[in-house]
C-alpha cells in the first residue's frame, strides 16, 4: 500500500529552522551547566518545546540503563534508538554502512536535533519492521518509525516456539521458552497492524492492517508535535466534539464502533475502555491458566523487567524470593506477548483499536479452549457490524492483489459509492477497513450531510425508489444483487439450449450478497428469478413508519430496530433473534393460509418461507441426479457454491468440484435458492414475493408433485 506525502511550505521551513540549529555550539552555563545546551534565541520556542519531551530526558532510563556497564557504551541493538550517535549510525548517517551499527555509541546522548534532521533522515522514506516487511513511501513519518515499531513480531514468537518444539503442542511447559516482549511504543507496529504483524496474529484468523484516519491525519507529526511529541489535542475537536484533553480523547467512540467489545453492556464508553476492558479480561485468563494448565501462578508487573513474574503464593504481589516467570508453554507465551503489545502501546486505542481489540480476543479464547472453567467472554464481540469488520472477507478479499476491481469498488471499499455517484463509474483502488463516515456523508462548510439520491437502477434495468432524496436510496446501490431475470435470461438465451438440454455455454449466475433491496421491491426489481407468464408482488408495504432500510435498521450497527420500533406491534419480540417468530397477516387475502402445508397457518413467516426452500432444495437435487445423472451440492461459504457430488454423500467435501452439468431449467432453480440463502431477511422484506418464486422453481424443476401441498400466495395489488 502506498501513502503519499507532500511537502508544505511550512515543513520546508521548520527543516531550515532545525538545521540552523545544528550550526550553532551548545552554550554551557557557567553556575548550572544545561547538558542539552542553549540554542540561539531565535530557536528558543523549538529547543524549549523539545527539552520537554521524553526525547530530551536526560534523567529517563532510556538513556542511562548502560551508565553503570563496562565498557561503559550503549548495547549496539538498543544503540539506534537510545541515542542519536547511533541513529545516524544505523541510518549512514556518520558515513558508515546503513542498518547496522557500526561504531561504539557511548553513554550520555539523548535524541536530539541530529537524529531526525541530517543529511539521510530528511529523505528516508521506508522503513522494514522486525517481521521482516517493509513499508515504502512513509513520508516524514518514516524518521519515527524507525524506532516506534517495536522489536519482536509475531515472527519472533513462531520462532520461538518452533525452537523449543512446540509447534503442535501447545501446553507442555518448555524450559526453552522466555516472554518476549515486544518493547516501548510500538505506535508504528500498532498503526500497521496485520500489514507488519506486530501482535501475535493466531493463523486462520484476519486482522485489521493499517489504520486509515482522515485525510490530513495519517502520519505522526499531524497527529503529535514533533518536539513535544504531545497529542494536538486542540485539532482533535473539528471532528470530535469535546475531545480538547488527554482525557477526553479517551473517551472518543465513533459510530463504526457500536460492537460491545468487552462484553460489559456498555457502547458508550470510550473504545480505550473496551480494550481496558479485555486487557483485565486476557490477564484473568493468563492468570487461570498459569496456574491450572503451567502448574505455576503468575503476576504482571508493567513496570519491571521481566513483566510476567513467578507467583507460586498467589498473592498478586511481588516478593523478594520470586524471579520471572519460566514456566510458559506456547499457548502461555503467545498470550502474554499481546497482553504486553496492547500495555506497552498506551495509545493504541488511537493508533489502531481494531486491531488490538482482535488480538485481546483471539489471546482469551485461545486460553479458554485449555481451561477447565473458561473466561466468561458472554457479550463480547471480535468484530464490528458487516460495514466496518475491516476483518471480513468482504474487505480483505483483494489485499494479496493489492487493488480492489473496478467492479467491486462501490460496494467494498470506503470511497466507492462517492466515486459512483459522483461519476457514474467506479475505477480499481486499493482495499479499504471497511466503510467510513465519508462513504455516506459529503462534508460541506463543516457539516456531514448524507448524499442525496433519488432513484436506483438494478441490475435488471428496472429503476425504483423509496422516495426523492431518501436515505434508504443509499442502502440499495449496493444491497441489490449483481444479478437479476434479465441477467440469468441472457446467459439461457446465449446458450441456445433447451431448458433440459445441458451447455457449456451456461456458469452458475450468482446474486451475490444481502440483495435486501431487490427483494424489497419484488417485481420492481426482478432480483429473483421470475419465471414467463407468472405474476409477481411488487414492492413490500410495511407499516408506515416502518417501511424503509433506514427506518428498520440502524444505520450504523445495522441491527433491526426491535425494542424501539418492531415490538409497538409485535409484543412478544424480545430481541433481534425474536424477529424470526413474527407472523402478523393483515390483507384478509392472505390471513390463515398455510403455505407449506404442514398443517400450521400460524407458524412464523420465515419458517414458511423456508420450507419453500428446503423443498427446492431437494428438488434440484433429485433433477441433478434423474434427469443429468451428476449429483449436485450445495454449499453457502464455498465458491462457486453448486458442486459435483462426486461421492453422492449429499454434503459438500472440500475436494468437490464446481457443478458444470448446468441446463436452463437448473440454472433458474439454483439461482433462486441461493437468493434465498443470500437475503437471510427475505421473510420481512418481502415474504409473499420471494415464496412466489420459490414456488415456481419447485414446480418447474420438480414437477406438479413437488409443490403438492404447497400454496403459492396471491398476487396482491400495490396501495
Amino acid at each position: 500500500m502506498k501513502h503519499y506525502h507532500y511537502f508544505t511550505v511550512g515543513g520546508v521551513l521548520l527543516l531550515v529552522v532545525a538545521l540552523a540549529l545544528l550550526a550553532f555550539p551548545a552554550v554551557a552555563q557557567e553556575e548550572t551547566p544545561n547538558p542539552l545546551g542553549e540554542p540561539p534565541t531565535f530557536l528558543r520556542g523549538i529547543y524549549d518545546a523539545w527539552t520537554g519531551s521524553g526525547h530530551a530526558d536526560v534523567t529517563a532510563e532510556a538513556f542511562n540503563h548502560w551508565n553503570e556497564d563496562d565498557p561503559k557504551e550503549v548495547n549496539s541493538s538498543c544503540a539506534t534508538c537510545h541515542s542519536t550517535p547511533g541513529y545516524q549510525d544505523f541510518l549512514g548517517a556518520d558515513g558508515s554502512e546503513a542498518g547496522t551499527i557500526d561504531n561504539v555509541i557511548p553513554v550520555g546522548t539523548v535524541v536530539n536535533c541530529d537524529a531526525c534532521h541530517n543529511s539521510v533522515s530528511i529523505g528516508l522514506r521506508a522503513v522494514t519492521f522486525p517481521s521482516g516487511v517493509e513499508l515504502t513511501d512513509l513520508g516524514d513519518s518514516a524518521r519515527c518509525m524507525v524506532c516506534h515499531q517495536g522489536r519482536s513480531s509475531v515472527n519472533s514468537v513462531n520462532g520461538a516456539i518452533d525452537g523449543a518444539g512446540l509447534t503442535e503442542d501447545l501446553d507442555t511447559v518448555s524450559a526453552d521458552l522466555r516472554f518476549i516482549n515486544i518493547h516501548y511504543y510500538a505506535a508504528a507496529a500498532t498503526r500497521y497492524g496485520s500489514e507488519v504483524h506486530g501482535g501475535y496474529e493466531y493463523a486462520g484468523m484476519s486482522y485489521q492492517p493499517r489504520f486509515d484516519h482522515v485525510e490530513g491525519y495519517t502520519g505522526c507529526a499531524d497527529c503529535h508535535n514533533p518536539h513535544t511529541l504531545e497529542l494536538n489535542v486542540d485539532e482533535c475537536t473539528t471532528c470530535h466534539e469535546g475531545a480538547d484533553s488527554l482525557e477526553t480523547v479517551a473517551d472518543i467512540r465513533m459510530n463504526g464502533s457500536l460492537a460491545d467489545y468487552d462484553g460489559d453492556g456498555d457502547i458508550e464508553e470510550g473504545i480505550k475502555a473496551e480494550i481496558e476492558g479485555l486487557q483485565a479480561m486476557l490477564l484473568q485468563a493468563i492468570q487461570a491458566y498459569a496456574a491450572e494448565v503451567a502448574g505455576v501462578p503468575i503476576r504482571y508487573d508493567a513496570l519491571a523487567y521481566p513483566y510476567f513474574f513467578a507467583d507460586p503464593n498467589g498473592n498478586g504481589e511481588a516478593d523478594t524470593d520470586e524471579g520471572g516467570y519460566a514456566t510458559f508453554t506456547a499457548r502461555l507465551l503467545k498470550a502474554a506477548y499481546n497482553y504486553q503489545l496492547s500495555v506497552k502501546d498506551p495509545g493504541a486505542f488511537a493508533h489502531n483499536a481494531k486491531y488490538v481489540i482482535a488480538l485481546l480476543y483471539d489471546s482469551v479464547a485461545d486460553l479458554n479452549s485449555a481451561l477447565g472453567t473458561p473466561v466468561d467472554m458472554a457479550g463480547t464481540h471480535r468484530n464490528d457490524p458487516g460495514h466496518f469488520d475491516a476483518t471480513g472477507e468482504p474487505f480483505r478479499h483483494w489485499d494479496a492483489e493489492g487493488e480492489v476491481s473496478s467492479s467491486c469498488v462501490k460496494c467494498h471499499t470506503a470511497d466507492g459509492l462517492p466515486m459512483f455517484l459522483h461519476n457514474g463509474a467506479t475505477i480499481a483502488v486499493e482495499p479499504s477497513n471497511g466503510l467510513a463516515c465519508s462513504t455516506c456523508h459529503n462534508e460541506i462548510g463543516g457539516e456531514w450531510a448524507r448524499y442525496a439520491v433519488n432513484e436506483v437502477t438494478f441490475p435488471s434495468g428496472l429503476v425504483a425508489s423509496f422516495g426523492e432524496g431518501d436515505d434508504a436510496n443509499l442502502c440499495i446501490n449496493c444491497h441489490q444483487g449483481r444479478e437479476s431475470t434479465t441477467s440469468v435470461n441472457a446467459v439461457i438465451a446465449r446458450s441456445g439450449a433447451g431448458s433440459d438440454d445441458v451447455s457449456d455455454a451456461i456458469s452458475f449466475r450468482n446474486v451475490h450478497y444481502f440483495a435486501a433491496g431487490a427483494t424489497w421491491f419484488g417485481s420492481e426489481a426482478a432480483g429473483i428469478y421470475q419465471y414467463e407468464g407468472k405474476e409477481y408482488n411488487g414492492a413490500n408495504q410495511h407499516v408506515r413508519r416502518a417501511n424503509t432500510c433506514t427506518e428498520c435498521h440502524d444505520v450504523h450497527s445495522l441491527e433491526v430496530r426491535v425494542e424501539d420500533l418492531c415490538v409497538d406491534c409485535h409484543e412478544e419480540i424480545e430481541d433481534s433473534l425474536d424477529v424470526h417468530m413474527i407472523r402478523l397477516e393483515e390483507d384478509e387475502d392472505v390471513e390463515g393460509i398455510d403455505y407449506n402445508g404442514n398443517g400450521d397457518a400460524t407458524e412464523p413467516i420465515y419458517q414458511e418461507v423456508k420450507s419453500f426452500a428446503d423443498a427446492l432444495y431437494v428438488a434440484i437435487q433429485n433433477y441433478a441426479v434423474n434427469t443429468l445423472g451428476t449429483a449436485i451440492v450445495y454449499s453457502p461459504s464455498a465458491y462457486p457454491y453448486f458442486f459435483a457430488d462426486v461421492n453422492g454423500n449429499g454434503e459438500w467435501d472440500a475436494d468437490d468440484a464446481r457443478y458444470t452439468t448446468w441446463t436452463p431449467r437448473l440454472l433458474q432453480a439454483a439461482y433462486n435458492y441461493q437468493y434465498f440463502q443470500k437475503d437471510p431477511g427475505a421473510f420481512a422484506h418481502n415474504p409473499d414475493y420471494v415464496m412466489q418464486a420459490l414456488y415456481d422453481s419447485l414446480e418447474d424443476i420438480g414437477g406438479a408433485e413437488a409443490v403438492a401441498g404447497f400454496t403459492r400466495p396471491p398476487v396482491l395489488e400495490a396501495d
